[in-house]
């Protein structure tokens, strides 16, 4: 036996027999009630490009890779328009996180080719030779490729952080194939020798300085691998990257590069040379220009590296412009980047229905469309983005903006002619922003936080106090544009029930509330089975008998007699204001409050502007916490220096056990606030934050400057233990790595360059990373070299004169390999 099952159409269920007499007449549903099959929900409208559409809003699961995840969407959405959508009926996608992510790859891919060929060219331009450059380039994809190899075992992703990383590291890669290099060639041109014999006789020498490098550069990025939050998460992915990459360049530099060298190179001592050619004289005019360089260098080296006052007069200066420019240069936390898409949050006054605000949200879709630099609009009438709630006073527009490539405007430049063309509509509040600077962290760019009433008092006055801490915050300079989502005023019904009335009418008070849920809110009765999916079927009051609120009093409810009573009988109505929305925050009743920085004002300025509000005008009870990126910067606090100290540690300790002296790596640590000096003071004249990737950067810079030190200071302590006085030492081993030193950090430098001048996606990110990288190489390489020697002059013959008795060190265990 077989049931035919549940009712699927209008047609079974207006059919259903309420009531039946003897006489064979029957009351059918369809005699007192519409049956129609519709929307479940009315109560937001959705539009894309002013077309009605279904929206779909997906937020991919923590862990998930969101390229995976949406290329996944794209390819099942495909498939359902294939096989089930209906002729005429098309989908779109509105936000598109992967767009951006692509975009800002292969931005950062065309860096990676271009930082490669700049790398070469400088290397070319130092080693003047074809084979002598082709070593070093062999370096980097060997040490790249191992990098890849231990980037999977250690579950990171191609992402943006780990590219950055990989771009820095074609720089740094080369660094220790460029020493060796150079070691070899000036072992044939002084020694003439054979390359095999120079090799061996060069790498006896530098093996020491590549090993402290390797070492030095690799360890100052453990400690960032140890943070946590967020910010642990940036850290993390970069500095291991960095690290591995930096190894692996350490132990090719001490085996398949001295092979590569032994093989490739040739001595040309004795040959005689042909007529030059164009390039061999550009080449000649350019070892003059270095050896008059190399001159002057040496002279000025010997005049000042004994004269302690000039060495610490040049380090406390830089010191001390470090800190000022530091004050000056505004604070950040991540980049907002130009992602494509602008955000218009509306909201209309109290009461509206959600057919004026769909009229709001409508009119800002047309205006939108008519600009340039838009691809289109979805709307949605009756939803919050900020709070994602829905409410009929609520409205959204997502603008998707075109290619990076396809338009001339940014995204902020965007946002500034939306709300001058916005202006005239005064039905509403109408607040413009892009999404976070991270999907997922926060529902907005800006500032996000919350107000917290630990009083555990009334609405109002949660509300009069959200109020006047905006009001307060808008004065300030350094902040744009602060809203607060939080209302109490919105029109509501309070409903009294007489239940000695209701009592006598045989009503009682959970019946009566059960009726009105189902007249007024609804009810779900049942479901039923229709194109293979399951639907809900709902009870409800027609709406012309829930239209006012006079139509309440005149409905009925059946009482414990089977009697229709209406509920005017015993209930009676109030009007009040309230809030539609009550969200907590740490179990504390609280409003959200949004906003923008000021132009000209960072991320830091403004937190820190918002903190001196509060401090000054909160009242006692009120409290305020932070959500989003801002609850991360705010509580980060001073991390980045701890971290800083951290990793000069690490460096001071690792060079200590290398040296066998507690003095001699000061000489390296000293040296880098140059860096730090010239980091900041780039980030200051290009217009950039001290952000993330400037931090970054800084850290980074203490590895590559500090290899500058060790390349002078390892030859130095070499031939001090061979006899020679301290400051005849540094004079020679500055002199002697000069030229490894200039051809290093130049083509570090130049590596860095398609960073400082990228545009498009990613475009701020990548300038501040270049920027801060480069500034701290300029200036820690050309004033490193002039200070370094003087500082080993200082510290040399401190320990020179604690060794009472005269005898010499034992040589460290990395000058005996």
């Amino acid at each position: 036996m077989k049931y035919t099952g549940k009712y699927n159409s209008e047609t079974d269920y207006g059919n259903i027999v309420l009531k039946s007499k003897a006489d064979g007449e029957i009351l059918r549903l369809k005699d007192v009630a519409d049956v129609i099959f519709d929307s479940q929900d009315y109560d937001v409208l959705s539009k894309e490009n002013g077309k009605p559409s279904a929206a779909i809003m997906l937020k991919q699961r923590p862990g998930s890779n969101a390229k995976e995840v949406i290329e996944n969407i794209k390819a099942t959405m495909a498939e359902i328009k294939a096989n089930s959508f209906s002729p005429g009926m098309d989908y779109s996608v509105s936000y598109d996180v992967s767009q951006f992510l692509d975009a800002s790859i292969h931005e950062v891919l065309k860096t990676l080719i271009e930082a490669f060929l700049l790398v070469a060219l400088v290397v070319f331009l130092f080693l003047q030779d074809f084979r002598s450059t082709l070593i070093p380039i062999i370096a980097v994809p060997v040490s790249l490729i191992g990098t890849f190899f231990f980037m999977n075992l250690m579950g990171f992703s191609l992402n943006l952080i780990t590219l950055f990383a990989l771009v820095l590291a074609i720089g740094i890669v080369v660094d220790n194939a460029i020493v060796v290099v150079e070691a070899v060639h000036a072992k044939m041109e002084h020694s003439h020798v054979s390359a095999k014999k120079a090799t061996e006789q060069a790498m006896r020498e530098i093996s020491g300085a590549i090993v402290a490098i390797t070492l030095v550069m690799s360890a100052v990025f453990l400690p960032v691998a140890f943070m946590e939050g967020s910010t642990g998460i940036f850290y993390r992915q970069f500095s291991l990257t960095m690290a591995v990459s930096i190894v692996l360049s350490g132990v090719t530099a001490l085996t398949l590069t001295p092979a590569l060298c032994a093989l490739f190179l040739k001595s040309n001592h004795g040959i005689k040379e042909a007529k030059p050619s164009g390039l061999q004289l550009f080449f000649s005019g350019f070892n003059r220009w270095y050896n008059s360089l190399s001159d002057s260098y040496k002279r000025l080296i010997s005049a000042i590296a004994n004269r302690r006052i000039i060495t610490f007069t040049i380090l406390l200066a830089f010191s001390f412009g470090a800190g000022v420019i530091g004050s000056i240069v505004p604070a950040g936390f991540i980049p907002e980047e130009d992602q494509g898409t602008i955000y218009a949050n509306i909201t209309t006054p109290s009461g509206a229905t959600l057919e004026r605000t769909d009229k709001v949200v409508n009119e800002v879709q047309r205006i939108a469309s008519e600009l340039d630099g838009v691809n289109s609009v979805s709307s949605l009438a009756g939803f919050s983005v900020l709070s994602d709630g829905t409410g009929a006073v609520y409205g959204m527009n997502l603008i998707s903006l075109k290619n990076w490539e396809q338009r001339t405007v940014s995204d902020k430049e965007l946002m500034i002619i939306l709300e001058e063309k916005t202006q005239h509509i005064k039905d509403a509040s109408i607040e413009f922003f892009t999404p976070p600077p991270v999907p997922g962290f926060g529902n907005s760019s800006g500032f996000e936080m919350r107000l917290l009433d630990k009083t555990g008092g009334s609405l109002e006055q949660l509300q009069k106090v959200a109020n006047d801490f905006v009001a307060e915050l808008n004065k300030r300079p350094e902040i744009d544009n602060a809203f607060s989502t939080f209302n109490v005023d919105f029109p509501q019904f309070l409903l009294h029930i007489d239940n000695d009335k209701a009592a006598q009418k045989g009503v009682t008070a959970e019946n009566a509330m059960s009726t009105l849920q189902t007249l007024i809110g609804s009810e779900y009765a049942t479901n039923f089975i229709r194109f293979g999916q399951m639907y809900k079927v709902m009870v409800q009051a027609s709406p012309e008998y829930r239209a006012q609120p006079d139509d309440l009093m005149k409905l009925y409810i059946k009482n414990d007699r089977d009697e229709m009573i209406p509920f005017s009988s015993f209930l009676t109505i109030e009007k009040i204001y309230g809030s539609e929305q009550i969200t907590r925050y740490n179990m504390y009743t609280s409003a959200m409050i949004n906003g923008q920085p000021a132009k000209g004002f960072s991320s830091g300025q403004t937190i820190a502007a918002i903190k001196d509000v509060a401090a000054k005008t909160l009242p006692k009870g009120f409290g305020y916490d932070w959500a989003g990126a801002s609850r991360d910067q705010a509580n980060a606090g001073n991390q980045a220096i701890y971290i800083f100290l951290i990793c000069l540690l690490f460096v001071y300790l690792l060079l200590a056990a290398q040296y066998e002296s507690f003095l001699m790596p000061l000489a390296v640590i000293l040296s880098l606030p140059i860096g730090v000096f010239g980091a900041l003071f780039l980030l200051l004249v290009m217009g950039l934050e001290n952000n993330i990737y400037a931090q970054i950067a800084m850290i980074m810079l203490i590895g590559i400057l500090g290899k500058n030190a060790i390349l002078i200071i390892e030859y130095a302590a070499l031939k001090h233990r061979q006899g020679k006085s301290p400051f005849d030492s540094a004079v020679e081993a500055a002199v002697l790595r000069l030229r490894p030193i200039l051809m290093t950090s130049f083509a570090f430098i130049a590596g860095l360059i398609p960073l400082m001048f990228a545009s498009g996606a990613g475009k701020i990110g990548n300038n501040t990373i270049g920027s801060a990288a480069s500034g701290g190489m300029i200036f820690g390489t050309i004033f490193g070299v002039i200070v370094i020697p003087g500082l080993y002059v200082v510290f040399a013959t401190i320990a020179e004169n604690r060794n009472r008795n005269g005898k010499k060190e034992e040589p460290a265990l990395t000058e005996t390999l």
